[in-house]
């Protein structure tokens, strides 16, 4: 309510148009590329059971674009998450064969990598999407677009 002259226009009210929400992508890349990108369903927490899935995925995706890899060994660098460090994890990644590289607590030499991943999708910042599917396909549009030429420069912790 709202106090006016009996002569004052009406109100205008206006339509309140749902939005789509936080939409969390991980992505996996070697230095040919990227090999997946995983949208989170929404509403759902990462767990050690939903990353070793997404590992799952990852493998299949190595196998698919890179035949021979996997034979040749795989080095895995991901953050010190909880999910990441879990015991059901590291049991997925010794059994995958898989070394996994020590992250650093804080390293700016690979912020220039997820610059280049993730720079060229700022153009999405201002835009609203009515709906989660929405964002994935303009997501993977960009993606997949800025994603053709992909050569990270990451320094190497030893």
């Amino acid at each position: 309510m709202q106090w006016k002259h009996s002569a004052s226009p009406a109100c205008k009210k206006f339509k309140v148009t749902p939005l789509a929400g936080k939409v969390m992508l991980t992505v996996f890349w070697d230095c040919q590329g990227v090999l997946l990108t995983e949208f989170q369903q929404r509403d759902h927490t990462v767990t050690s059971a939903s990353y070793c899935t997404i590992l799952t995925k990852l493998r299949a995706a190595i196998r698919r674009k890179r035949p021979g890899l996997l034979t040749k060994g795989m080095m895995l660098l991901h953050d010190n998450a909880r999910p990441h460090n879990a015991s059901l994890t590291t049991a997925s990644l010794r059994s995958f064969k898989w070394e996994v590289l020590q992250h650093p607590p804080y390293s700016p030499d690979v912020a220039p990598s997820d610059f280049h991943l993730f720079g060229p999708l700022k153009h999405l910042s201002g835009e609203r999407f009515p709906d989660h599917d929405a964002v994935e396909r303009a997501v993977s549009r960009g993606s997949d677009s800025n994603h053709k030429n992909f050569t990270p420069q990451v320094s190497r912790y030893l």
